[in-house]
């Protein structure tokens, strides 16, 4: 008896779907990093990140009895993130159905169908990883925050220094070393510092060169994902297809999050027919916030020449 579509709907929510979500995410070197501390949130108006934006003045050293400051100071405050949704609809055409009659044969197909809806996402992601914010309905990326004049999280750049990045350098200039530390350096607070670096395959090239007498060792950790990497400062610098040209950002991880609601986080529906086509239709859901906690902690040049 042929497979009817509920069975092949439970298959691939059950074996094929799960996989995808891996997939989509291995192949984006940020994300992957990022969803090894994923955030499953499970409701309210808004993504509310806490920041802690100043020092507490209430204490300080005193002696014998000494009247103590118990000033309640105002030090934190919450960035506010709007959720950002995502589908992804996979589409199996009658007449392509009937071509592909036989149980091995259309589950076969489904699974192709899949794949290129993993793709299809992969590359949405993949370039969410960078918006400046022109694209609203897709989550914040970098160089939304890469600034000292937007408003990221309800927070504005100009009015708050503390909310502007170490340092974006947007001066034409050869890469070296003396840059790259120079970034490194204003992104580093005693031991809080940039845990990776992401830039194009063509500045990725040159700093290769520039190593070659050093003869420094990859990052074995990136390499198990599949990334080549190369290391500055004890970090990996990691090829991003979809950088800017120019860009080499260094980022501090532990003020990043990829947020995920768990009731929409690859939510999958069985396969039905609309009533206007001769076919069948899943769709794929996700809902969530790409997040910085504190934006001083990174920093960027965004005009390197090799």
């Amino acid at each position: 008896m042929a497979l009817t579509w509920n069975q092949i709907s439970a298959i691939t929510q059950t074996k094929i779907i799960p996989k995808m979500q891996d997939n989509v995410f291995r192949q984006i070197p940020l994300f992957n990093r990022l969803k090894k501390k994923e955030k499953l949130l499970d409701g309210g108006t808004k993504v509310l990140v806490p920041l802690e934006y100043a020092q507490n003045t209430s204490g300080g050293w005193y002696a014998g009895a000494e009247t103590l400051n118990n000033d309640d100071v105002e030090v934190i405050t919450a960035a506010e993130f709007d959720w950002k949704q995502h589908y992804q609809s996979i589409v199996v055409k009658r007449d392509d159905e009937l071509k592909n009659s036989g149980d091995s044969q259309i589950l076969n197909f489904v699974k192709s169908k899949v794949k290129n809806a993993e793709r299809s996402m992969r590359d949405r992601f993949g370039t969410g990883v960078w918006n400046n914010g022109s694209d609203a309905k897709a989550v914040l990326g970098i160089r939304s925050w890469l600034s000292t004049t937007n408003t990221y999280g309800g927070i504005s750049q100009s009015t708050y220094s503390w909310w502007q990045p170490a340092t974006v350098d947007s001066t034409s200039t050869a890469l070296s070393f003396l840059v790259l530390q120079t970034i490194h350096g204003l992104c580093t607070i005693d031991s809080d510092k940039p845990t990776v670096s992401l830039t194009t395959q063509t500045l990725y090239d040159k700093y290769y060169l520039m190593l070659q007498p050093q003869q420094r060792f990859m990052d074995s950790e990136t390499a198990k994902a599949g990334f080549q990497s190369l290391m500055f400062n004890g970090h990996p610098v990691i090829v991003d297809s979809k950088t800017p040209t120019g860009h080499w950002v260094m980022l501090n991880e532990d003020y990043l999050d990829f947020n995920s609601h768990k009731e929409e986080n690859f939510r999958s529906e069985p396969f039905a027919k609309p009533v206007n086509q001769n076919a069948k239709v899943s769709h794929i859901y996700w809902m969530g916030a790409f997040t910085n906690s504190n934006v001083r902690m990174h920093g960027a040049a965004t005009a390197l020449t090799n």
